[in-house]
């Protein structure tokens, strides 16, 4: 096989990685980034990407960049890379499972558009789509509205420390849930591995709580990587992955997603709300009341017909507005 460099971009490659005494076929095209090829890795070893350190003949360090796209490297089917790595048995003491991200942006309409229109990451959505089956832990339910909610920093805080997870929960989780599950369906999709949420989950008594229940849990190797002129390359979450999983039940028209990052929207832009970040549990879970207003949204809206065309940036002069009109009914 010629190498990457020389390839076209969307030229599927198949990569032999060693790891722990044993070899793995990895396939990949040359539009992935090294970020993808390391997802890719994970989904193999359950080395998780953070964890992993790859070694190629004659490259360097290179391949310690995330956002290079593996067409820049000159990789070969010939030779062998290794991934020097650890599994994560014990992440429950490791709360910082996944990067900080500080340094959220806001993208402009064109540009937006241009991101979710673009071929190269619709074919790499088709990819994904092929490769990662959701897991339903609880009946779809025809008629009803998909809410999709991310996990750090929107209903829990991740980073600060606490002797019961409990303490880091935030407040009006449960109430929130079991009053929006009257109208939608919720998954929850993380940026972290599946053990990761399927732990966390547990100890807030989400999973197996009496007042609702998951549809599903999505974890990081759902996401998908796109590179803009703007700001780069980074990981994001198309909501396209489930339309397709489960076309008869959900599509653009009737889905929300919660998210403190709005980067997380930019293949569905127009289903994206971007939560107020929970930090700082111990000082602002007396305050917070982000979930308890959003519970007043979504049951507003709950029966339109298109929840795209709304603007969810403005959801609480919409949630305001809605109020007063029914105290005035």
């Amino acid at each position: 096989m010629a190498s990457a460099s020389s390839s076209s971009a969307s030229e599927e490659l198949t990569l032999t990685v060693k790891w722990s005494g044993k070899e793995f076929n990895v396939r990949v095209c040359g539009d992935d980034s090294v970020a993808e090829l390391k997802r890719r890795i994970c989904e193999l070893t359950n080395v998780l990407p953070k964890r992993q350190k790859l070694l190629y003949p004659k490259i360097g360090n290179k391949l310690a960049d995330d956002s290079l796209l593996l067409s820049q490297l000159p990789l070969k089917s010939s030779l062998k890379m290794t991934m020097i790595g650890t599994v994560e048995d014990d992440i429950i003491v490791d709360q910082v499972d996944s990067p900080e991200i500080v340094d959220d942006f806001e993208i402009g309409q064109d540009e937006s558009v241009d991101i979710k229109d673009k071929e190269v990451n619709k074919q790499k959505l088709r990819r994904r789509i092929d490769q990662y089956k959701i897991e339903i832990l609880n009946p779809c339910r025809k008629g009803n509205k998909l809410l999709v909610l991310d996990i750090d920093y929107t209903l829990f805080d991740h980073r600060s420390s606490a002797e019961n997870p409990l303490e880091l929960m935030r407040p009006y989780l449960h109430e929130f849930l079991k009053a929006v599950y009257a109208k939608y369906d919720i998954m929850i999709w993380s940026a972290t591995s599946m053990k990761w949420v399927e732990l966390k989950m547990g100890q807030l008594g989400v999973l197996n709580n009496p007042d609702y229940k998951i549809t599903a849990l999505l974890d990081h190797l759902a996401m998908i990587t796109v590179q803009t002129d703007s700001h780069g390359i980074f990981d994001c979450k198309p909501l396209g992955l489930i339309w397709a999983q489960f076309p008869e039940f959900y599509n653009h028209k009737n889905t929300i997603m919660f998210d403190d990052l709005r980067r997380n929207f930019v293949m569905n832009p127009q289903n994206g709300l971007v939560i107020k970040p929970f930090r700082k549990a111990h000082a602002n879970r007396d305050s917070d009341e982000e979930l308890w207003k959003l519970t007043h949204y979504l049951l507003a809206i709950a029966d339109l017909d298109d929840l795209s065309t709304l603007d969810h940036r403005k959801w609480e002069f919409f949630a305001e507005d809605n109020a007063k009109r029914r105290r005035h009914v």
